[in-house]
């Protein structure tokens, strides 16, 4: 594998350090997106879901829990208070 230079040493940097933002970011338009969602569709968004809420280090229990009950209002708030802690 070749060795990145310094520029892209930054980028990756960067992208990690703020890897955070741009999850919570793209959760709050999942949740969006949710709500109008049917089908086939709302399954496939509940899935990528699924994985932001683990990669924000929200408890396994707590993502089944709201997966399970299909409501994008409790989504929502986990969402709320992501944001209040960031």
């Amino acid at each position: 594998m070749a060795e990145l230079s310094k520029y892209q040493q930054s980028v990756v940097k960067n992208y990690y350090d703020n890897l955070d933002t741009a999850l919570l970011q793209r959760l709050g338009e999942q949740v969006t997106d949710l709500y109008l969602a049917e089908g086939k569709k709302r399954a496939k968004l509940w899935e990528t879901i699924e994985k932001s809420l683990a990669k924000l280090g929200v408890p396994k229990s707590r993502i089944a829990t709201i997966v399970k009950s299909d409501d994008a209002r409790q989504l929502a708030t986990i969402l709320q208070e992501l944001l209040a802690k960031d």
